[in-house]
């Protein structure tokens, strides 16, 4: 492996480290102040630079994140929230929406709050994201010539006479890596089939987004939510200053996918010429996740571009359903998804990002559905 430019054995780092904690480990603490506490968290350091933090409390989500210490993720202006702080109804969950690198929505409903009784009152993104984890395995071991450093536990919602639903997360990485994963196991643990919304609110903020930055991403085809979304809709791809009452704009992607499925999309500020540009990727397989929300939001403080891989628009419930675009698990069905993360740091590495947007030939359309395939 290679670890500060250098070539090192297994028994070579052993030999100069009395814990391995001194160059990678996670620390596990509990957050004391304001209305961040009691939440639990694990801090990941893995030599490289990369540190980042997986709220416990908080469905394994990713708080904080940095390399090298630039921030990776956009941070609200709510901090850290404790998850019986959470307000369900409406709009009132952005009481405690922390942002972070990943804010994970659903599992009912995402986006637009959803009314009746059918789903009583599951407001703004749902519930899963405030819904602390059971079963938690923590593991900082050698496999092989690789150190390993993960978390786990499972997240379950449900209700009488509803839904029971388990999301069983891992948050992976090892020594000297520059990225790490996220593996979610989603299974329907009830009797009856069940319907579900997805959605990784993956939110990129300073200093990847910046005035003049780009998105860099292999869309094939896109289209506005709103009208909103149609002013200034031919610079989707570029990133401003941060604006006074700007308003959000929000598009759906179809993505072009390798022949493994496999998307990276990135935001890339514009210093790489100069040398000290910065990115920030996530990865994620169409297979898994069929559908792609890209929020712009250039206003300020509330600076940041969200990437939202998903199974679902952000609509709400209603309108999927309406549509026939919800997916459902069977009884004891279970689906994975695979995301990744990490910074773009090279001028080679963003260069090739730029040139797999260049080549999508990206075509704007009148409305999702154009493109939007129902569940098999």
């Amino acid at each position: 492996m290679e670890l500060y430019g250098k070539k090192a054995t297994t028994n070579a780092l052993r030999k100069r480290v009395g814990n391995m904690d001194q160059i990678a480990g996670i620390r596990l603490v509990q957050f004391d102040d304001g209305n961040e506490r009691p939440v639990r968290a694990a801090l990941f350091h893995t030599g490289s630079g990369l540190e980042f933090t997986v709220m416990l409390d908080r469905c394994l989500d990713i708080a904080a994140a940095s390399f090298q210490g630039k921030a990776m993720g956009w941070r609200s202006s709510t901090g850290d929230v404790a998850p019986q702080y959470f307000e369900t109804e409406g709009l009132r969950p952005l009481r405690s929406f922390t942002g972070g690198l990943v804010t994970t929505c659903g599992l009912i409903n995402v986006g637009s709050p959803a009314e009746g009784s059918e789903l009583n009152g599951n407001g703004l993104h749902g519930r899963i994201g405030n819904i602390p984890a059971r079963n938690i395995k923590v593991t900082q071991e050698w496999q092989g010539n690789d150190y390993v450093l993960s978390v786990s536990g499972s997240m379950r919602e449900t209700r009488l006479f509803g839904e029971n639903l388990v999301l069983t997360r891992t948050v992976s990485t090892k020594l000297g890596s520059r990225s790490f994963s996220i593996e979610d196991v989603l299974t329907n643990d009830s009797f009856a089939p069940q319907p579900f919304q997805l959605l990784y609110h993956c939110n990129i903020g300073w200093p990847a987004l910046d005035e003049g930055s780009e998105m860099a991403s292999p869309s094939a085809s896109i289209a506005p939510r709103d009208g909103e979304a149609v002013n200034g809709q031919e610079n989707w791809w570029k990133c401003d200053a941060p604006t006074s009452n700007y308003a959000e704009k929000v598009y759906y992607h179809d993505m072009q996918a390798a022949k493994d499925g496999s998307v990276t999309c990135a935001i890339l500020n514009n210093g790489f010429e100069e040398g000290n540009g910065f990115g920030v990727y996530v990865k994620f397989n169409k297979n898994e996740l069929p559908r792609f929300t890209h929020w712009k939001q250039m206003g300020e403080q509330a600076y940041v571009t969200g990437f939202e891989p998903c199974t679902c628009g952000v609509q709400g419930w209603a309108v999927d359903k309406q549509h026939g675009l919800l997916h459902s698990l069977k009884p004891g069905e279970s689906r994975t998804f695979h995301l990744e993360f990490g910074p773009v740091t090279g001028a080679d590495e963003a260069a090739a990002l730029k040139a797999a947007r260049d080549k999508a030939k990206t075509k704007m359309v009148s409305s999702y559905l154009d493109f939007v395939q129902k569940p098999k």
